[in-house]
Parts: C-alpha cells; sequence; structure tokens
C-alpha cells in the first residue's frame, strides 16, 4: 500500500478530507522521528513500541569476493509488535489459548 493509498483510507475511517488525513498522517511520522531523535521510544499500547538501539561494529564478508570488511557502529530504528497487534495478524498465541 502506498502513502497515497493509505491517507485515502484514514480519510474515509476517519470522515475526513485527504488533506487533513495526509497533515495528520505527517504530523505522527515527524512526531515519531523527533521523539527518536531524542533517544527515546514511542509505545502504542497494543500496536507495538518504536525505539532506537546501538549495533556495535562488525567484521562483514563481502559474499563475492570473500573480502572481509569492517561495518561501523551505528544507530538503528526497532519496531517490537504490540500483542493485541501480533494476535491480529497470526492469531492468538497457543499460551493464550490454554487460559480461556
Amino acid at each position: 500500500m502506498t502513502k497515497s493509498e493509505f491517507v485515502s483510507l484514514v480519510a474515509s475511517k476517519a470522515e475526513l478530507t485527504k488533506k487533513d488525513s495526509e497533515k495528520a498522517l505527517d504530523a505522527i511520522i515527524a512526531s515519531i522521528e523527533e521523539t527518536l531523535k531524542k533517544g527515546e521510544s514511542v509505545t502504542f499500547v497494543g500496536f507495538g513500541t518504536f525505539s532506537v538501539t546501538e549495533r556495535a561494529a562488525r567484521t562483514a564478508r563481502v559474499p563475492r569476493t570473500g573480502e572481509e570488511v569492517k561495518v561501523p557502529a551505528k544507530k538503528a530504528v526497532k519496531f517490537k509488535v504490540g500483542k493485541n497487534f501480533k494476535d491480529l495478524i497470526a492469531g492468538p498465541s497457543k499460551a493464550s489459548k490454554k487460559k480461556k
């Protein structure tokens, strides 16, 4: 799904104009980016958590040549799926079925 398709879907579900939906989506994305830049995480209960993680420096190998290259340490964005969202897509886990 493209951004414009997503904006159209949100607009129809929220009964907003496409322009207002796109503004809202852009504001949400910008807010998440700003928060992650500060090193903080963003959690939407039931949906998931965006966070920043440190990746250590490592040595990798170029498959074609076998040459070793050094990959520097860097920060990366990580998304951990929330339980409700995960269950919606994958179905409830065996553990949650046993509890019922």
